[in-house]
């Protein structure tokens, strides 16, 4: 097994000896100016160097960051060992408690799944079969090669899933050979190895399913080679890789015909018109774009795209994650309701669904998506769904009254909603037409005291009018609870939604803000 190298090549991927997730990059081989000896400049991936690749000076190599270089002795750095040496290190050598913790896939959803170690309870007795090895994680274990051909698949012939997370591979002959090796593999785990821009070199993967290359330094240009590669592919996580353009051979990106899941989070996507090349993946039913910098969607087809695409635009797409993003306008959730079979949508972390920050709450979002079955992970129900859009409806009678154009440009779905659930006859609480029906202008709402120093106090169950403020409602409470010299903050507890919403406005009305009949209101006390 080799512990060191002292022949190192400009590109080549090293460790620290004695450190496999201190890692990075030769960018300098030679003699330093005032130093004894040769010695190896090396940009490390964490950034933790000494400078930018200058000492004294002189300039070496350009480092990536200002402090992410240093020189090292060729006897402190390593260039890996094998795949057949990682794996008799994870599965034939004592494992500790942490280690076993790191042995994981990612499935689907991205999260982490942990791997069958066979024959475990038997290692103290026997040595591990590794024939019966179906899955296998080697994640920062200095792997830089696969090693003697053949010797791979006459080890591990049943290997199915395997995880090289970390490790310093870089060339995607490294990668064919062991995929050839492995007839059986489905799912292969490169994340944060830097991989080389040449994926020519790759022989037709067949088996190849579940394909994880994140942060790997990945672009569009070289997914376009890959794809003729990976016939089979049904995932392809690229998360981390600062994508900004989607750059396909042709107007929208083609092939990929079994394609289901899409990872493309913590990216640099800005702008939707890159986001709809891939419109056109027919077999696309889930498409991640959390943390990206969009803030505007739109569906091809209207006055916003042209209509040159030749199938129906993500036609059997069907959760679309759009959290952490920058969307702040209602046309962008209105225009989700134009996508197909779209029923899986997160909008969490964006403006518009930040009340804080001029959004709407998520009784609006569900009342203007149509379709959604589960909003920023949660599950709509039928019954939260009907609550919802009655809400909704009645928001924009009491703001918008009348005024039907605004109501017709600014909220699509309110007449459909107002006929669905039989509101035809109603009129706005506050409208010049005359007084809303008393049943639908008292709303029963649960009062709940949540303050430390406001001791213990059973839920109150009160009918209020919709138009009660919310600076009204505190003064209230103070009654109910028998609260004196505290000043109270509300806030909205919605179902389905992991955080509670503050009330702030005190001039805002109980159907202003959302609060619906048989809703939950918390009262804390304002530190």
């Amino acid at each position: 097994m080799s512990e060191s190298n002292p022949m190192f090549e400009i590109g080549q991927r090293v460790h620290s000896i004695g450190d496999t997730q201190r890692i990075g990059t030769v960018k300098y081989v030679g003699p330093v100016e005032g130093y004894s000896g040769n010695w190896v400049g090396v940009d490390w991936d964490n950034a933790d160097g000494k400078h930018d690749g200058s000492v004294n000076g002189v300039q070496y190599f350009r480092a990536t960051f200002d402090k992410s270089a240093s020189f090292i002795r060729p006897q402190n750095l390593c260039s890996g060992i094998t795949l057949l040496e990682a794996l008799m290190i994870r599965y034939r050598g004592e494992t500790t408690k942490e280690e076993e913790d790191e042995m994981y896939v990612l499935s689907a959803r991205n999260k982490k799944v942990s791997i069958e170690l066979v024959g475990k309870d038997k290692i103290q007795n026997q040595l591990i079969k590794f024939e019966e090895l179906s899955g296998a994680s080697l994640a920062y274990l200095g792997v830089g090669s696969a090693g003697t051909p053949s010797q791979i698949s006459s080890v591990v012939p049943n290997l199915k899933e395997l995880d090289l997370t970390g490790n310093l591979l870089s060339d995607w002959k490294d990668i064919a050979a062991v995929c050839q090796e492995l007839p059986l593999l489905s799912t292969l785990n490169l994340s944060n190895n830097m991989m080389s821009r040449d994926a020519t070199c790759l022989p037709i993967l067949t088996n190849i399913c579940v394909l994880v290359l994140n942060y790997t330094g990945t672009t569009w240009t070289q997914v376009e080679l890959l794809k003729d590669f990976l016939p089979s592919l049904e995932e392809l996580h690229l998360m981390g890789n600062k994508i900004s353009e989607i750059t396909p051979t042709s107007k929208c990106v083609q092939g990929f015909s079994s394609l289901r899941f899409l990872n493309l989070e913590d990216n640099c996507i800005s702008e939707w018109a890159e986001v709809l090349k891939l419109s056109e993946l027919t077999s696309l039913e889930q498409l991640h774009l959390n943390k990206n910098n969009i803030s505007q969607v739109f569906y091809p087809f209207t006055d916003s795209m042209d209509k040159s695409f030749s199938n129906e635009a993500f036609q059997n797409l069907r959760c679309l994650l759009l959290g952490a993003n920058n969307i702040a306008d209602p046309e962008s959730v209105d225009s989700l309701n134009l996508f197909p079979r779209l029923t899986d949508v997160r909008l969490s972390e964006n403006p518009i669904s930040d009340p804080g920050r001029g959004g709407i709450p998520r009784f609006v979002l569900i009342a203007r998506l149509a379709k959604v079955e589960v909003l920023n992970g949660s599950e709509v129900s039928y019954r939260e769904r009907k609550e919802s859009e009655i809400r909704y409806v009645r928001l924009v009678m009491s703001k918008l009254q009348d005024n039907q154009e605004e109501i017709k440009r600014c909220h699509p779905r309110f007449y459909e909603l107002k006929r669905v659930h039989g509101l035809e006859d109603e009129r706005p609480s506050n409208g010049a037409t005359g007084p809303q029906k008393m049943s639908s202008g008292l709303l029963t709402i649960t009062l709940k005291c949540v303050g430390a120093s406001m001791g213990e106090k059973p839920p109150l169950t009160k009918k209020l009018p919709a138009t009660t403020t919310v600076g009204k409602l505190k003064i209230l409470c103070e009654t109910f609870f028998k609260l004196k010299s505290i000043k109270l903050k509300l806030f909205l507890q919605e179902e389905g939604s992991p955080l509670p919403m503050l009330l702030d406005n005190e001039m805002e009305s109980l159907l202003d803000v959302g609060v619906g009949d048989k809703s939950t209101i918390l009262v804390d006390e304002d530190s």
